[in-house]
C-alpha cells in the first residue's frame, strides 16, 4: 500500500483528502507539526507528497527543495489560480505536478497513479546501460564515468534512461516529455529545456561533455 504525506494547512482540505485516499486504497497522513515537516516526512517515509504552497512559517517551494536534498520521492503541488503556479516554477523547486484547486477527486487520484507508476515501475529493472564508459545504472539512478558517480533525478534519468536506449537514433521531444509527463495537463515546451540543461551540467561535473547532442527541430541524440 502507497503511502501519501499530506501537506496541507488547511485542515478540512487535508482532512477530506486523507479519507478520500484511504478509501482509493491508499496509506495517507496529513502533517501535524509545520515547524517539523521533514522530522514527521523521514519519520513516515512516503511514497508521494501532496503540497500546498501557502503554508505557515515556510511555504511549500522552500519544504520541497529541503526534501529534494535527501529525497527523490515525487511531489505534487496543491495551488489555486490566483497562485499563478506554472510547472516550469514547480519543476524549478523540485515538483514534480501540480494540480490547480479546487479539483475532482477522480483527477487526483489519476495523476497520483501515473506519477507513482513513473516514479517506481523501472524499479524492476536490476540492468546497466554503457555507452562508451558512461554507465547509467538503473536500480539507484546514477552516471558514472570513470572513477566519478553523479546521482540523477528522476526527470534526469529518464531522459538519459530513453537516450541510452536508442543510441544513434533521434528521440522526438514529445516523445520524451510524454515519457516524463504523461498527463493531459499542459506541458510547456521549455520545461523540457529546463530539465535537459540541468542533466548537461551534471553531467560535465563528472567530465562527460557533449554526451546528449541537440537535432534542431527534431529532438536529442547520444551519438
Amino acid at each position: 500500500m502507497k503511502k501519501i504525506f499530506i501537506i496541507e494547512d488547511e485542515l478540512a482540505i487535508a482532512t477530506e483528502l486523507e479519507e478520500q485516499l484511504k478509501n482509493w486504497g491508499y496509506n495517507a497522513k496529513k502533517v501535524e507539526n509545520f515547524e517539523k515537516v521533514i522530522e514527521e516526512f523521514k519519520e513516515y517515509n512516503p511514497d508521494l507528497v501532496l503540497m500546498d504552497i501557502k503554508l505557515p512559517f515556510l511555504n511549500g517551494f522552500i519544504w520541497c527543495e529541503r526534501i529534494r536534498e535527501f529525497s527523490k520521492t515525487p511531489i505534487i503541488f496543491l495551488t489555486s489560480a490566483s497562485d499563478s503556479l506554472n510547472l516550469i516554477t514547480a519543476i524549478n523547486h523540485g515538483g514534480d505536478d501540480f494540480i490547480s484547486k479546487p479539483f475532482e477527486i477522480q483527477v487526483l487520484i489519476a495523476k497520483i497513479k501515473a506519477l507513482l507508476r513513473r516514479t517506481y515501475e523501472f524499479e524492476l529493472s536490476n540492468s546497466l546501460l554503457e555507452y562508451k564508459g558512461v554507465i547509467l545504472d538503473t536500480d539507484n539512478m546514477t552516471i558514472k564515468y570513470r572513477d566519478k558517480t553523479e546521482s540523477l533525478t528522476k526527470n534526469e534519468f529518464l531522459i538519459l534512461e530513453i537516450l541510452m536506449e536508442n543510441i544513434n537514433k533521434v528521440i522526438s521531444r514529445n516523445r520524451i516529455m510524454d515519457k516524463l509527463w504523461n498527463t493531459d495537463s499542459f506541458i510547456d515546451d521549455n520545461t523540457l529545456t529546463v530539465n535537459i540543461n540541468r542533466l548537461r551540467k551534471k553531467l560535465e561535473l563528472i567530465g562527460i561533455k557533449d554526451l546528449i547532442k541537440t537535432k534542431k527541430g527534431m529532438g536529442y541524440i547520444i551519438q
